[in-house]
């Protein structure tokens, strides 16, 4: 038997998606996939709009099938889906939508991907292994996108995985904007950021730029031969009696972020603050990001955390409005790299 689920259709006027229509007679219309359908439908509102009245169906066989249930033809259609666990769940939802919204006539196809999946897979460690990041860009292509839209990308190359545009958005505006709030004049005066490898040191330099903090560098090993197992080895920089911000695009099973947490705190930080974008939190992330090593854990909603994994300390910001405006610039061919002042 079926299991058959549907987003409410607030709007059925003539049987077409409700979208905002520019003076072209352009129509933008959003639609959303099963895994974040509360961030969707967020960024549909800061859009003015309601998500695409859809009907999900998984199988008992567990296939899957969607069907929009208001005409799309012509429309500029942006499917908003990301890509927590059941990544491979969400993924093949996500190629099927997008066949639909091909065969149902829509004239541009984006996919906006806040998370992008298997991203971490962007090179080959070793002989005989997939490029799975670029493998899921053809997948997507062949399904009908035409173009993609992700927030921090594990790795800026991915971008040339496809042959279309791809809008690469930073969440770091969202994160700065909290830190400056929330940080007291004493904290930002001792304050240091911290790559906490490193592969993220470019983008902690930005950090330090932003915030005008100097840097520190934690030098990991990684046993390429077993999975989400770190040895911090030394830091290079100041760190006692300071505040340490560590900033990574991502946090897995935590167990990066807290061996560089504790070796922060043994060399003599004072606090030791996390901001990443995405929170996956595989288990055990979320009890091991309760160490005493770490004060607070700052992340966005790209992908969604489940009340089971949230814990004292956690602070989740909003990443619709950032989404929102995206999407708003490529419907009005505006620019998206304007959002950042032209760079990271």
């Amino acid at each position: 038997m079926a299991r058959k689920t549907k987003t409410v259709d607030l709007d059925r006027d003539n049987d077409i998606a409700p979208g905002i229509v520019a003076k072209t007679k352009k129509r933008l219309v959003v639609a959303a996939g099963r895994s974040h359908q509360t961030l969707a439908t967020e960024v549909a509102a800061g859009l003015g709009t309601q998500l695409v009245p859809t009907e999900y169906r998984t199988f008992a066989s567990g296939e899957i099938l969607t069907r929009f249930e208001v005409s799309i033809r012509g429309c500029d259609f942006f499917l908003v889906q990301s890509f927590g666990p059941p990544v491979n769940e969400w993924l093949m939802e996500t190629l099927i939508m997008l066949d639909a919204a091909k065969r149902a006539s829509a004239k541009r196809i984006t996919v906006v991907a806040p998370y992008y999946p298997y991203s971490r897979q962007d090179k080959k460690g070793r002989g005989r292994e997939p490029i799975s990041a670029r493998l899921v860009a053809d997948l997507l292509r062949t399904a009908g996108a035409d173009r993609v839209m992700s927030v921090d990308l594990h790795a800026a190359q991915i971008q040339g995985f496809f042959d279309g545009p791809v809008d690469h958005l930073f969440a770091k505006p969202v994160l700065l904007e909290y830190f400056r709030d929330t940080l007291s004049a004493a904290d930002r005066a001792k304050l240091t950021v911290v790559s906490p490898d490193t592969g993220r040191v470019r983008v902690a330099d930005t950090w330090s730029d932003s915030l005008g903090a100097p840097l520190a560098i934690i030098h990991k090993r990684r046993d390429p031969n077993v999975a989400n197992q770190v040895t911090v080895n030394e830091i290079v920089g100041e760190v006692k009696g300071r505040v340490c911000l560590l900033v990574d695009d991502m946090i897995d099973t935590g167990g990066t972020i807290v061996k560089a947490a504790e070796a922060l705190k043994a060399s003599g930080a004072e606090r030791v603050i996390v901001a990443a974008t995405h929170a996956i939190f595989s288990d055990p992330a979320a009890q091991r990001l309760r160490s005493e090593s770490i004060d607070e854990v700052v992340v966005t909603d790209t992908v969604p955390v489940p009340d089971e994994k949230r814990f004292p300390g956690l602070t989740i910001l909003p990443i619709a409005p950032l989404l929102a405006r995206a999407i708003r610039e490529v419907f009005e061919d505006g620019s998206v790299t304007s959002m950042f002042d032209g760079a990271a």
